[in-house]
C-alpha cells in the first residue's frame, strides 16, 4: 500500500480531483508572494491536479477547482470553485478537506466558504 493518491485511484474509486488554474493571472506576477509551485505540490499531496490554461476568472486569482470523487458525484455534488487561495494556509485547508473526502463526502470546512465563489454568476452579461 502506498500514501500515493494516484496509486488510490488506480485500486479504489475515483477520488476528488483538483484542477489550478496557472496561466495569465493564476501563477504568474499577478499574484505576488505566492510559490505556485509549492502550492501545486502540495495539492498534488492530497490527490490528482489538473493543470489548466486560465479559467476566465481571473479577479479570483488564483483559482483552484475541487471536483467531486465518484462518491461525491453520487450524492449529488458538484465541483466548488475557489478563489483567493493566496496563502498556505488556505491551501492546508483545501488539503485537509480533500483528504477528508471533499464534496459531497465531506462538509465544507467554514473557513473555506470565504474563498468559494460562482464562476456562472460572473460570466452574466452586464445589463446595459
Amino acid at each position: 500500500m502506498t500514501d500515493d493518491p494516484l496509486d488510490a485511484a488506480a485500486t479504489g474509486p475515483a477520488p476528488c480531483r483538483i484542477v489550478v488554474c496557472r496561466d495569465c493571472c493564476c501563477g504568474t506576477g499577478k499574484v505576488t508572494g505566492v510559490d505556485h509551485t509549492a502550492q501545486t505540490e502540495r495539492l498534488r499531496a492530497a490527490g490528482p491536479v489538473r493543470i489548466s490554461a486560465c479559467l476566465d476568472v481571473c479577479d479570483q486569482a488564483n483559482v483552484i477547482v475541487v471536483q467531486p470523487s465518484a462518491e461525491g458525484r453520487a450524492a449529488g455534488a458538484r465541483p466548488v470553485w475557489l478563489g483567493l487561495v493566496n496563502d498556505p494556509a488556505a491551501t492546508e485547508d483545501v488539503v485537509t478537506w480533500v483528504r477528508e473526502g471533499g464534496p459531497g463526502v465531506a462538509p465544507l470546512p467554514e473557513i473555506l466558504d470565504l474563498y468559494v465563489f460562482s464562476p456562472l454568476a460572473r460570466r452574466r452579461p452586464d445589463p446595459t
